[in-house]
């Protein structure tokens, strides 16, 4: 049980909150990770790291999207051989999920494919991973109660797609205030401290 986030503020995430990982998480996917969740229910959840830059570009795995280049990030350990992608421009790409006010999860692929071909899309209004993160029935609830999870409300598009990934977990505790905020300087290794 983690003792970095005693008492946390929401212990019931729900599609658009942003998972915080506490500063010390023992899981290497995770370390001081935000994840965009995507959806929650009983039978489980799943969202994005939005903060693990990879080392690819989308147009290194999916043919036939140039000009428009963009980063791949690693959403998480679940799948990594598929492509995911949140934006947020509903009104030029069809078929995307709400997840918050201003982020849509996927879309219409093919429709994408040709408004990129045509140079159309700004690639700072997307967001693509490979793989995603997963929890099976309860399991989520149960990290929570552990204080392995920190549940932030109130997504914005910018810190989803304008904050550099090394600054989003850091920021998004600041923002928080408060015994947050100080969790945002804690060192990466606490023995240099």
């Amino acid at each position: 049980m983690s003792d970095f986030f005693p008492e946390s503020n929401i212990k019931h995430p729900k599609p658009g909150d942003l998972l915080i990982s506490e500063p010390f998480l023992p899981d290497p996917n995770f370390e001081r990770s935000v994840v965009l969740l995507c959806e929650h229910n009983e039978q489980g959840s799943f969202g994005f790291v939005l903060n693990k830059s990879g080392l690819l570009k989308v147009n290194d795995v999916l043919d036939d999207l140039e000009p428009f280049q963009a980063d791949l990030y690693v959403g998480g350990p679940v799948e990594q051989n598929t492509v995911h992608f949140v934006h947020r421009i509903p009104d030029q790409l069809s078929g995307g999920v709400p997840v918050a006010d201003g982020i849509f999860w996927g879309g219409d692929f093919e429709e994408f494919a040709e408004e990129a071909q045509m140079g159309v899309l700004d690639p700072q209004n997307f967001r693509f991973f490979l793989g995603y993160s997963g929890w099976g029935e309860g399991q989520l609830e149960q990290e929570l109660e552990q204080n392995s999870w920190l549940v932030f409300r109130g997504v914005r598009p910018e810190q989803v797609f304008d904050l550099p990934p090394d600054q989003l977990w850091k920021r998004v505790l600041e923002e928080m205030g408060g015994k947050y905020k100080m969790f945002a300087n804690y060192p990466v290794d606490p023995r240099l401290n």
